[in-house]
């Protein structure tokens, strides 16, 4: 296959599911890694696709812009490693902690396999499958129901009708950005709302979002920054979410991925 062909197919794909990764174009071509990153640069130069960590994506848009879990997967792997490495060390055995949508919440999900006695309530499609995949006789997985998101978010009356009737010892939400004014907010207006009745059935809200989320505005608010009592992030947010964030939620968290989980310093 020509170059010019090859990268034809990538974007393709790109378009299509939202999200590529070079190992899996890699595979699928028949061709080195190299090989499938220098078509993803020509791609990105030509203003066709965006390059992340790992792959590409579809060009970012505005605030109603919604990426699909795919797409969002590619993204700072190392940071929501790091993050969910460390939000992990949060949960004790048997307790109740749910899990918003997202893939840094799925992250954690991988970690919470091992903990034992689980009641884990959860929105979302990926995280309710990598529990069930993990096995664990003596953990429970309740998933919400409700209308499915382009994100893998179940949302909407049947799913806030079932969050309202319970009472969680921790909520891990993820958010699609975070801003002074607007706080922790997504492009999905019924997404915001499923996740404030979440926010409401926990005695602890902890916050998982990368560096990139601050300064990312979505459409629709759904808590202020001070309803968070701990925010995970990694050590590239920039000095105005430090400053910002450090006065604003209970306590920040600042990991650095490659480093061991419980290394997180605290602001």
């Amino acid at each position: 296959m020509l170059a010019r062909q090859r990268q034809a197919a990538i974007l393709e794909r790109v378009r299509a599911t939202g999200g590529v990764r070079v190992t899996e174009l890699a595979a699928e071509f028949g061709v080195s890694d190299m090989t499938v990153r220098r078509d993803l640069e020509a791609l990105h130069e030509r203003g066709l696709l965006a390059k992340v960590h790992g792959g590409a994506t579809v060009p970012g848009a505005g605030s109603t812009d919604e990426p699909g879990f795919r797409a969002k997967s590619v993204r700072q792997l190392p940071e929501k490693a790091a993050i969910a490495a460390r939000a992990a060390a949060l949960v004790p055995p048997g307790s109740a902690v749910a899990l918003s949508a997202g893939t840094t919440t799925a992250e954690l999900a991988r970690r919470l396999v091992d903990v034992p006695g689980l009641t884990v309530v959860t929105n979302s499609l990926p995280v309710a499958e990598i529990l069930h995949a993990g096995g664990r006789p003596d953990q429970t997985v309740v998933l919400t129901g409700g209308v499915r998101t382009p994100s893998d978010a179940l949302v909407g009356p049947l799913a806030v009708t079932a969050i309202r009737s319970l009472h969680l010892d921790l909520l891990f939400l993820g958010v699609h950005g975070i801003g002074e004014r607007a706080g922790f907010t997504t492009p999905n207006l019924m997404e915001a709302e499923t996740d404030r009745a979440l926010v409401a059935a926990a005695d602890r809200l902890v916050v998982l979002a990368d560096h990139t989320k601050w300064g990312t505005v979505g459409l629709c608010s759904i808590v202020e920054l001070s309803a968070a009592d701990v925010l995970v992030t990694d050590d590239r947010l920039a000095p105005e979410g430090r400053r910002v964030l450090g006065e604003r939620v209970g306590e920040l968290v600042l990991v650095r991925p490659g480093r061991p989980a419980r290394e997180g310093t605290t602001e």
